[in-house]
């Protein structure tokens, strides 16, 4: 098992600032931010009116069938769109590959909400006679999993796991834990979200996480900043494909970097709120750091989970501190989140994507609208503007509602 080696060799992402690795990298180190007043339902009512919202998506042309589209939920759209752009980036032959070895895991923290409120809906003024029977398909979780694999015929293992906002790193994670004991040597693996719905917005403002900074959008999202007052939605997929090394090298593939380790822990503390002290996730960034047999003062980047709630960026600044010691204070940090919103379930497939375009690269996407940092986040979370840096080793975290924390660990290769 120790001797397999896992490395990414494709990477598909839909968001909020581009459903291209291009436009999507290009946005990041340009500090352009995907947040505005949402357009998928009258938000008159709503406390909260905006939103990390991907505009004018036609799903089509990413499925074989088009119309098969239709019966599925937008969150399972957005991952199939997600897995083929992975697929056609990794330059993979299917038809050259054992597909019976190809796995795909990709999770959901909430599955098709949208798809529950129409059908609700329908079944409360129609009766339920009128009610789908594609409902239950198109709502539940796994489903985005279960149609990747049947679009391209790949049979290997097949997963979804919800972990709320560390949906994402959990599955790339186990994917990788698959990879390394020898049952698949391909995966798919990341996660999607589709919740800017009426119950999605309601109910996260009435739990009041949201920030209702409904007149400046575009700064509304304010990781690390002493006047942040909550996250921003968003939406969308992200999605790698991480393949075992010697079966990479022999297809002579192009390797982004190399998955070295991951790290999950739960805080056992609260439903909603981190521990104070930040010792869950930090216990999760060492356990990766010890798989990926890198020291504290190895890593170059760490791409923060941090989403703008006042409670949740303090107790991530210790739990850094807690993992990498003396060097947290000589290393970069910053929140893509600022940028695209929080993806929830699929925050981490994207926030993966960022943090390996950042190591090809040797540019470190900013933290924006970090205008007064907080005297209790006091890293170096490079505000406002990309940073050229050589980035090696770097960290992503993402930690979900529930105490679930999640840290994958890549390496330059």
């Amino acid at each position: 098992m120790n001797h397999r080696r896992v490395v990414v060799t494709g990477m598909g992402v839909i968001s909020p600032i581009g459903n291209h690795l291009q436009t999507f990298w290009k946005h990041l180190t340009e500090g352009h931010s995907g947040i505005s007043r949402y357009t998928a339902f009258d938000s008159t009512e709503h406390d909260c009116k905006i939103a990390g919202e991907i505009k004018d998506f036609d799903p089509t042309p990413y499925y074989k069938n088009p119309k098969a589209s239709r019966r599925t939920d937008r969150f399972t759209q957005f991952a199939v769109a997600a897995a083929k752009l992975a697929l056609e980036d990794s330059g993979l032959d299917l038809e050259a590959t054992d597909r019976s070895r190809f796995g795909v895991m990709i999770g959901s923290g909430i599955g098709g909400l949208k798809s529950m409120e129409d059908e609700c809906q329908r079944l409360f003024s129609r009766g339920p006679s009128r009610t789908s029977p594609f409902t239950i398909a198109m709502m539940i979780s796994n489903m985005a999993s279960g149609i990747i694999s049947m679009e391209h015929g790949l049979g290997g293992p097949n997963m979804c796991i919800v972990t709320a906002c560390a949906t994402a790193n959990n599955s790339i994670g186990e994917a990788w834990r698959t990879l390394k004991f020898g049952d698949a040597d391909i995966f798919l693996a990341g996660g999607c979200e589709a919740t800017i719905t009426p119950l999605g917005m309601a109910g996260f403002t009435a739990m009041k996480a949201m920030s209702c900074r409904n007149d400046e959008p575009d700064k509304a999202c304010r990781p690390f900043d002493k006047n942040r007052d909550g996250f921003v939605m968003g939406e969308g997929a992200g999605i790698v494909l991480l393949e075992e090394f010697e079966h990479a090298k022999k297809r002579g593939a192009r390797i982004y970097c190399e998955l070295a380790g991951y790290g999950c822990t739960a805080d056992a503390f609260h439903m909603t709120q981190p521990q104070p002290g930040g010792e869950g996730a930090a216990r999760a960034m060492r356990i990766a750091m010890n798989h990926a047999q890198v020291n504290p003062e190895d890593v170059d980047y760490i791409n923060a989970h941090a989403t703008s709630t006042p409670i949740g960026d303090i107790c991530e600044t210790k739990a850094i501190k807690l993992a990498l010691g003396d060097h947290a204070y000589k290393t970069a940090v910053s929140s893509t989140k600022s940028m695209t919103g929080h993806l929830l379930g699929a925050a981490g497939g994207v926030e993966l994507a960022a943090t390996i375009l950042a190591m090809q690269n040797g540019v470190i996407p900013p933290t924006v609208n970090l205008e007064t940092p907080d005297p209790e986040c006091d890293l170096d979370n490079v505000p406002n503007t990309a940073r050229q840096a050589p980035v090696d080793v770097a960290l992503s975290n993402s930690f979900g509602f529930g105490g679930h924390n999640a840290t994958l660990v890549v390496k330059k290769i």
